[in-house]
């Protein structure tokens, strides 16, 4: 119902605030992994990979909650910079999917030039 409501176009935000079903996210502080996520975030702050872990454990208990992710791109972001370490991938790696490694220094001649340039004379 709260997605209905908020994709429709002309919708009154006054009336959102009793609509939207409070939310409520409970955590274990005994589950080890909590407990070891704690550990990990005391002994360096500033810990990139915990920080995902961290982030990526509180969107993925928001999916099956069934409440949409407001940033998919983030989430998704996330779990690269997660696996790509467990692949041995570092972060300086450039992937085959960016630009600059797809196109290679110089672009050799097309084949059919020389038909081509005939054909352009000949118009």
């Amino acid at each position: 119902m709260e997605r209905s409501m908020t994709a429709q176009a002309l919708r009154d935000n006054s009336t959102m605030g009793y609509m939207v079903a409070k939310k409520r996210l409970e955590i274990n502080p005994d589950h080890p992994t909590v407990e070891t996520l704690r550990q990990k975030a005391e002994a360096d702050k500033n810990d990139k990979a915990v920080t995902d872990l961290v982030g990526l454990l509180f969107e993925t208990a928001l999916l099956p909650s069934g409440i949409s992710l407001e940033g998919p791109q983030t989430h998704s972001h996330r779990i690269y910079r997660t696996i790509k370490p467990g692949l041995g991938i570092g972060e300086d790696e450039v992937s085959a999917e960016e630009p600059s490694a797809a196109v290679p220094a110089e672009i050799p001649p097309l084949e059919g030039d020389e038909d081509a340039s005939r054909m352009e004379e000949g118009a």
